[in-house]
């Protein structure tokens, strides 16, 4: 079967079982083409909590599915592979966390939404990268626990001088794998393009960048600007996006390593099964599950994130 005829087939699912896709924009090509809605965690939250369908199958990672979940309890959502986690988001607990919250009970916590159900029903509201700068700087609260990327945090920081923003060490691997020596070589080689780099990246690696910004902000940005060259410091499916999108452009990954191994698990294959397990055929499918105490917990600091970010 070509991928053509899978995406046919599960066009003709998608209807018959009423379901929406949902892709995190590092998914492949070849599933974001049949996605109903694309975007970063952000847009993705606000699209979840509108879906019209009665099922949701997300194509991402298991804190992503979760979120929608939370944000259509009535709906029966999937995560389309079920290995497909965030290390970033399993590096903090609750018990962690309420400890912290016990030592300084004054400070706001701040929860990248990178973490799991669990552990946003202690934190007060969640961020993106697309919204954290605003949520932050809106609210009433000067002390701030940010988790639990310490990266992003940094970037953050140093936008609110004026705020006293307490970090944990934590981050996005990937990301973070970046270095200074990889940027200066793509430089090199490329001398004519902009560096254009997510805040989850190191701090002296995105000092170096001409323009910091969400995944999304990234893609914006490189689709509006007048340059034709463009040196893409995020996971690299948004160099082949990008691609895509601009054809008469260049785009150039940072480095060869920059691959998202959790988002890459995601296959047209994995969509078209859960698709089939919703029809009723005898197929494997990750369905997420939750209590309503925890998603009337958890939901509550992402409600507020909607709630400051719009």
């Amino acid at each position: 079967m070509t991928v053509r005829e899978l995406q046919d087939k599960i066009i003709k699912l998608k209807k018959e079982t009423n379901t929406a896709v949902l892709a995190h924009c590092y998914q492949a090509r070849e599933i974001c083409e049949i996605a109903d809605f694309v975007g970063d965690s952000y847009k993705l939250s606000v699209d979840a909590k509108g879906v019209a369908e009665e099922n949701i199958i997300f194509c991402g990672v298991h804190f992503m599915a979760e979120t929608a979940k939370m944000l259509s309890p009535q709906k029966r959502v999937y995560l389309s592979s079920k290995h497909a986690g965030c290390p970033m988001a399993e590096q903090m607990d609750r018990d962690m966390i309420s400890a912290i919250r016990a030592q300084e009970p004054d400070r706001t916590v701040v929860a990248y939404i990178n973490t799991t159900a669990a552990l946003k029903t202690v934190c007060d509201v969640c961020v993106t990268s697309s919204s954290a700068l605003k949520i932050v700087k809106a609210l009433d609260s000067d002390k701030i626990l940010f988790i639990p990327d310490c990266n992003l945090g940094d970037y953050i920081k140093k936008q609110c001088p004026d705020k006293d923003i307490k970090l944990l060490q934590g981050g996005c691997p990937t990301h973070a794998r970046i270095t200074v020596s990889e940027v200066k070589k793509a430089r090199e080689e490329h001398p004519d393009a902009l560096f254009l780099v997510h805040p989850e990246c190191t701090p002296k690696v995105v000092e170096l960048a001409d323009y910091v910004g969400s995944t999304t902000g990234i893609m914006d940005y490189a689709k509006k600007s007048d340059k034709k060259e463009f040196i893409i410091g995020t996971e690299n499916s948004i160099v082949e996006h990008l691609q895509y999108d601009c054809p008469e452009k260049s785009f150039y990954p940072v480095s060869r390593d920059l691959v998202c191994h959790n988002m890459k698990l995601t296959t047209l294959p994995d969509v078209y099964n859960t698709l089939l397990a919703i029809s009723g055929e005898d197929r494997e499918a990750c369905e997420i599950l939750m209590s309503d105490e925890l998603i009337a917990q958890a939901r509550k600091c992402i409600d507020e994130m909607i709630r400051l970010g719009g």
